[in-house]
């Protein structure tokens, strides 16, 4: 069988060895050394030859008494290239064991030997049904050696990509661990711009080595190309620059695989955390004073950049759900949102997700109802505070203590202290009983309220109520009448 060869090579190029990378832990000390070497047997060549591979450590473990007579005449007849490798393998089948075969195979990766008959050799095991799973990987680990050696010596991704499909040509099919292994490589190497040229170049062909554009579901996989990148950009901390290469991809012609957009809405929702709790600790440098209030330009750039986010978040999940087949996906979908609403401090939208999953079959965590009753609270949207309300279980008071506190600190945060009281003496009606800083924080915002306006009465009224189950000492409520120069004081 003619066969082009897998690697390309120069004279004029270091030739130094490299560690192997594998697929498998079964050979981890395979060394790649691929110097130039024509063949003449073929005649037209797109590549020169892959030259050897150091596989000292694999030979050591085969005493000389293990090879027969077959093993030395086969390589012999191979070596002397008078007849094609598959009609000498053919006739010497009965005389080479398993071992033997691998033998020979690796045999030709060895320095000094010719690496191209190696695929002939695995060419022929394929066609006569004598591949193992231990033959297996050691094609693929030969492989990743080559392929490491293409990335080391920088050739381009075109160059890559023809070398899987040529170990393709002979059988070698790992499929898609294949191509997360060249994005590894690449990714290890710092070369992260060739990661992206090499999955745009698999995607044009329409998939490598075995593995088919689309098929991830049937291979057994979530991820694909595009996924495998935005996960490892998530990984490492660039959020926006996951979410940016998903969009990309889609937007210049490609179809990235559903998972990715699944991926990117994670890294959404991390970036939206990031940028949230970096405004707290803005807000509180400038409460103290450590900082100067924010200009009109500023805060409309930091409301243009929350837009953003919201913006990229519903254009991934309206590809998730326009693309997606899978039943679970729309509730994975519906969840991300939920979690970038709630970080964002968007309460009917969070709440509108929560009616969403609900409705598909998908029962949020009990904490994300607590979470966006408060946020809702402290927008004083009243309907969503009701509804949410509803579905407050009485029947657990430790839950529903949980759930009126953030309400009522969802209130005192939105300085609604009139609702809040109405909360507090709610809580104190049904027998749960709010901590002393929720208490103290009511009585404040209403003090502060009764000096701005006059009003006394939710004031007295949240301290009579207090005193009466003992919650507070005696209360001396106070009013000043400058007219007549009068103080009028009353103990509760």
């Amino acid at each position: 069988m003619a066969l082009s060869p897998p690697i390309h090579s120069s004279l004029s190029r270091p030739i130094r060895p490299i560690r192997l990378i594998t697929l498998s832990p079964r050979y981890p000390s395979i060394h790649v050394s691929i110097p130039y070497i024509q063949n003449p047997k073929f005649r037209q060549l797109r590549f020169n030859p892959p030259k050897s591979i150091q596989l000292d450590t694999i030979l050591a473990p085969y005493k000389e008494e293990e090879k027969g007579e077959g093993f030395y005449e086969a390589i012999k007849e191979l070596e002397s290239m008078t007849r094609d490798p598959s009609d000498v393998l053919t006739d010497m089948m009965e005389r080479l064991s398993s071992r033997e075969l691998q033998l020979v195979l690796v045999y030709f990766t060895q320095e000094g030997r010719d690496s191209y008959c190696a695929l002939e050799v695995f060419d022929w095991l394929k066609k006569e049904n004598r591949v193992d799973g231990e033959t297996m990987e050691l094609m693929v680990s030969i492989a990743c050696g080559w392929i490491e050696r293409l990335i080391d010596t920088e050739c381009g991704v075109v160059d890559v990509v023809a070398l899987i499909a040529e170990m393709e040509c002979v059988g070698v099919e790992p499929g898609f661990s294949m191509v997360e292994k060249v994005v590894s490589l690449y990714w290890e190497k710092g070369r992260k711009d060739m990661a992206v040229e090499f999955v745009k170049e698999v995607m044009r062909r329409g998939g490598v080595s075995g593995y088919k554009i689309g098929d991830e579901k049937r291979a057994g996989e979530k991820a694909g190309p595009v996924g495998i990148l935005a996960w490892k950009t998530m990984v490492d901390g660039d959020y926006i620059d996951a979410v940016k290469l998903v969009i990309e991809f889609k937007e210049t012609g490609f179809k990235p695989e559903v998972f990715s957009y699944l991926i990117g809405l994670t890294a959404l929702v991390k970036e939206q955390k990031e940028f949230s709790k970096n405004l707290r600790k803005l807000n509180s440098f400038i409460e103290s004073g450590k900082a100067a209030e924010l200009d009109t330009h500023t805060l409309f750039t930091i409301e243009q950049y929350q837009s953003s986010l919201i913006s990229k978040a519903k254009m991934l999940s309206h590809w998730a759900l326009l693309e997606g087949k899978d039943d679970n996906l729309p509730g994975l979908v519906h969840e991300r949102l939920l979690s970038l609403y709630t970080c964002a401090g968007r309460g009917l939208e969070a709440e509108r997700q929560l009616w969403q999953m609900k409705l598909l079959g998908k029962e949020p965590d009990r904490q994300f109802f607590d979470i966006v009753l408060a946020i809702c609270a402290s927008q004083n949207e009243t309907g969503a505070v009701h509804r949410l309300l509803a579905g407050i279980d009485s029947n657990n008071p430790i839950s529903r203590k949980k759930s009126l506190s953030l309400l009522l600190r969802g209130y005192m945060k939105g300085g609604f202290y009139l609702d809040a009281s109405d909360i507090l003496v709610q809580m104190l009606d049904s027998g749960l009983l709010p901590e002393y800083y929720y208490r103290a924080a009511v009585l404040q915002g209403l003090r502060k309220i009764m000096q701005e306006t006059g009003d006394i009465e939710p004031y007295v009224r949240i301290c009579k109520k207090l005193s009466d189950m003992d919650l507070v000492g005696p209360c001396v409520v106070y009013l000043y009448m400058p007219k007549y120069k009068l103080w009028v004081m009353n103990m509760l």
